[in-house]
């Protein structure tokens, strides 16, 4: 499995977007800037994400975008499946023995270990991982 610029980009703004958004609606070219990410690029990944009911967007001048959900009800699974379709390593093909055994102790583990870790992490674990990050940085003294 390799996770996608596209969905590396998406969870980066959805961080983003979930501090952002206490002050209200968010701008994606706020989003887009803070992150460094392409405008036209990420009105695509956002285009994604609104239609698998992750954020909404309000229209007007004083538009934007907000999540649909709270922070500990947005996986990583889910943001992924948004933006890239199924995470999971694709199933073995063939009848023979070597196929079955490599689907079953490989294929099957790898997707069950995938799906175990992806769905149990929440928006809001990244949020305060970040946060910690932040403090932490605030913290350091360089000489």
């Amino acid at each position: 499995m390799k996770l996608s610029k596209k969905s590396r980009y998406g969870i980066a703004a959805l961080i983003d977007l979930a501090i952002y958004q206490k002050e209200g609606r968010v701008a994606l070219n706020n989003i887009a800037e803070r992150n460094k990410i392409s405008l036209q690029y990420l009105e695509q990944v956002f285009a994604a994400l609104r239609r698998n009911k992750i954020v909404k967007s309000i229209k007007g001048a004083q538009g934007g975008y907000l999540l649909a959900k709270d922070v500990k009800d947005i996986t990583v699974a889910e943001i992924i499946d948004a933006l890239d379709g199924t995470y999971k390593i694709e199933d073995e093909e063939g009848e023979n023995v070597a196929s079955h055994i490599i689907q079953d102790k490989i294929v099957d583990r790898v997707n069950d270990n995938l799906d175990e870790i992806l769905t149990n992490i929440t928006l809001r674990d990244l949020l305060e991982a970040h946060g910690e990050y932040i403090e932490y940085n605030q913290n350091m003294y360089y000489i």
